[in-house]
């Protein structure tokens, strides 16, 4: 009886924290489409902003949150990005991500922004750029992107259901990054943002 009891609790706590994190998801998806109604912080032009219904996502799968064990580097090196323009921002390749996703080892390059380490609000911020199979079919052709703070220790939590669109998928009047060839992943990424129509 008392196992059944502890098996109960186990399970109760289980679902606890799959609601919990599924809720920690859908406020995230909240704040990205409150963004995107901003006149000010939206990518959109003020047509398409009264046109906006919201974005559309995969659905919440927790197996495409990973902790990633993070290789710092010692003397980052500095990488000259392409954009979707002839503008090329300086990144340093922060650190290296390994982990397994879908039975697969995965091994991505983490950046850090020279410009943005100049801003307060942004001084701890990691950038990963990345395509995957979903590209083209689910999800925008260009890649996408997650955003992490620096980690304390050797691992790195990256989250996929957090992944968004460069700000090119919108509007083609932005520079965004094109995700190095480093960071192609041979699998598909059902998780995060799904394909907004292609800018006009």
């Amino acid at each position: 009886m008392r196992i059944l009891v502890l098996l109960c609790i186990f399970f109760s706590l289980t679902a606890l924290q799959a609601q919990t994190y599924k809720d920690s998801i859908i406020a995230f998806q909240v704040h990205l489409n409150e963004e995107y109604r901003d006149t000010i912080k939206s990518p959109l032009s003020h047509e398409d902003i009264e046109k906006f219904q919201g974005h559309t996502f995969f659905a919440v799968d927790e197996n495409f949150k990973v902790t990633a064990n993070f290789q710092r580097a010692l003397n980052p090196i500095p990488y000259q990005m392409k954009t979707t323009t002839d503008r090329v921002p300086v990144y340093d390749i922060y650190g290296i991500a390994t982990f397994t996703i879908n039975g697969k080892e995965m091994k991505l390059n983490i950046y850090q922004s020279h410009y943005l380490r100049t801003k307060e609000k942004y001084k701890n911020r990691l950038f990963l750029p990345f395509t995957d199979l979903t590209n083209g079919i689910d999800t925008y052709t260009g890649g996408r992107y997650v955003d992490f703070k620096i980690p304390a220790g050797d691992t790195i939590l990256i989250d996929f259901s957090k992944a968004y669109n460069p700000y090119f998928a919108y509007n083609i009047d932005y520079s965004c990054p094109i995700p190095p060839k480093e960071n192609d992943m041979p699998i598909a990424i059902r998780a995060g943002i799904l394909m907004q129509p292609e800018p006009e």
